[in-house]
């Protein structure tokens, strides 16, 4: 086992790992940017290390600051949490020339399956059925106008790189490939450093199921089922759950076992998922594979009581999966929302500033993965995601009750967030009733926006009311009142009628 961990990342997730690998007995090391320099995980890490300026590329994604803090805390194991440098091949073999343990997967297993293109073929050999499209990098924009008639529109153009619902772009048809081409080209170089691109069918509303998978150095392998995963805006996913509503016991086994075979056919090495796109037939497509721990781990985590982190470590230190595949089942339900720091009011528009009150939800069958605190610093550098609420219950109807009342019970002042926003999809009809797909975010929009209309004129109307008592009763004792003493009634009836939210 390893004696001291370099967590590679921030927020939420680098607190996550710390405790990870606290329970295991390792010492940890923070890196931290600029911007992050106050945050959490330099607050409960045993070290931190400063790694570079606030942007990305010359802290984060940076391969030489990262493992110069690796020799300076003598860290012998870097764990790089999702995003940034996570599916990087060229930093898991550079780990491994420096004879830093990388807590992934080799770099060989990450550059079969790490890499969309190469993941689909791999997925081919391995007879696991992939959605219909051209596995092979796109050379121009010529070459992508001829590969989408062929396949038929509309289309979709992924970066082979991407990740997080980066550098994807759905195309209807021939007219918008150019544009389509140049801003997802453009999108992916600021946050990947890697262009190459590929093309493939678009299918309307289905469901995003993913498949939790772990493989080790001495062939084992061994799914920890599924999570659904289609609650999203613009491939950005909001809410995860385990099991699915959607599935049935068969899919979910066929499921299970196109994805071992999968991972098992490559030599796979660590924790990471499937990811399907199933059909209203239930007919199901591998997408991509994530070489990485998820955002939504956690719902595995609490329907299968498996420590993903405490397994991936256990993987890169050469130990065995500690389970088989028999051994593993779930139990109960658990669903996760993330918290973002976004305006949905103001077309999810990114929220910065200080956070001046932060309290967190708890109760039977809640947890919350969170980087806040009082003071912490929410720039525009970063993922919008501050914290994850995560519910379990013996029921599905139990679990999603829980997690809306949580969503409730949060407060975090100084920055806007989609808590609220989040507590009431959770208590929409369709989400409810385990009655969606993919399309569910934008008819959730549409169903409040109709519903708000009569509320924005009763909360006017209310504070007309409100203005008009209170001027009469300043008019009876013979005062206009104070500047500036407005109700906050009369403020917030007015900006709602005026439709600027609440």
């Amino acid at each position: 086992m390893f004696r001291k961990v370099l967590i590679a990342n921030r927020g939420e997730i680098a607190v996550r790992v710390i405790r990870g690998a606290r329970e295991l007995g390792l010492a940890t090391v923070a890196v931290y940017s600029a911007a992050d320099r106050t945050g959490l995980p330099v607050r409960v890490a045993d070290e931190a290390v400063g790694i570079g300026p606030a942007p990305p590329l010359e802290s984060y994604l940076s391969i030489p600051a990262i493992l110069e803090a690796a020799r300076r805390t003598g860290a012998d194991a870097i764990h790089p949490g999702y995003g940034f440098l996570s599916e990087n091949a060229l930093f898991a073999k550079a780990c491994e020339d420096e004879g830093i343990a990388f807590i992934g997967p080799c770099s060989r297993a990450m550059e079969a399956l790490g890499d969309k293109v190469s993941a689909r073929l791999a997925a081919d050999k391995a007879r696991v059925p992939t959605v219909p499209g051209d596995s092979s990098p796109v050379t121009d924009l010529a070459d992508l106008e001829r590969r989408s008639d062929a396949i038929g529109y509309p289309v979709i153009l992924k970066a082979s790189g991407g990740g997080g619902g980066k550098g994807l772009r759905v195309v209807p048809d021939k007219k918008g490939l150019g544009r389509a081409f140049e801003i997802a080209t453009s999108e992916v170089k600021k946050s990947f450093a890697r262009s190459a691109f590929f093309v493939e069918k678009y299918l309307r509303a289905p469901h995003h199921v993913e498949i939790q998978v772990a493989g080790d150095r001495h062939g084992g392998a061994a799914h920890l089922f599924e999570r659904e995963c289609s609650v999203q805006r613009r491939y950005q996913k909001l809410v995860e759950e385990a099991p699915s509503p959607f599935l049935t016991p068969d899919v979910r086994q066929k499921m299970g076992d196109a994805a071992v075979r999968l991972v098992r056919s490559v030599g796979y090495d660590s924790v990471g998922t499937c990811e399907f796109l199933v059909d209203s037939e239930r007919r199901f497509y591998f997408l991509e594979m994530n070489t990485r721990l998820q955002v939504e781990h956690p719902v595995t985590e609490m329907t299968t009581g498996v420590d993903l982190v405490a397994l991936q470590i256990r993987i890169a230190a050469g130990e065995r999966i500690p389970f088989r595949q028999e051994d593993v089942a779930q139990s109960g339900h658990a669903i996760e929302a993330r918290i973002c720091a976004e305006d949905p009011d103001s077309g999810f528009l990114p929220s910065v500033g200080t956070v001046t009150e932060c309290d967190v939800p708890g109760g039977p069958g809640i947890r919350v993965d969170s980087g806040l605190f009082r003071g912490a610093e929410v720039s525009l550098f970063y993922d919008p995601i501050l914290a994850k609420v995560i519910a379990h219950g013996a029921t599905r109807d139990e679990a999603r009750r829980r997690l809306a009342n949580a969503l409730a019970e949060t407060r975090i002042a100084g920055v806007s967030t989609t808590a609220p926003f989040l507590c009431d999809l959770l208590r929409f009809e369709d989400f409810a009733a385990g009655r969606y797909d993919t399309s569910i975010v934008p008819r959730f929009l549409e169903a409040r926006k109709a519903a708000d209309g009569p509320l924005r004129a009763a909360a006017a109307i209310a504070a007309a009311a409100i203005r008009h008592r209170d001027a009469a009763r300043r008019a009876a004792a013979g005062s206009i009142g104070e500047p500036g003493t407005e109700s906050p009634w009369v403020v917030d009836g007015r900006r709602r009628a005026l439709g600027r939210g609440g």
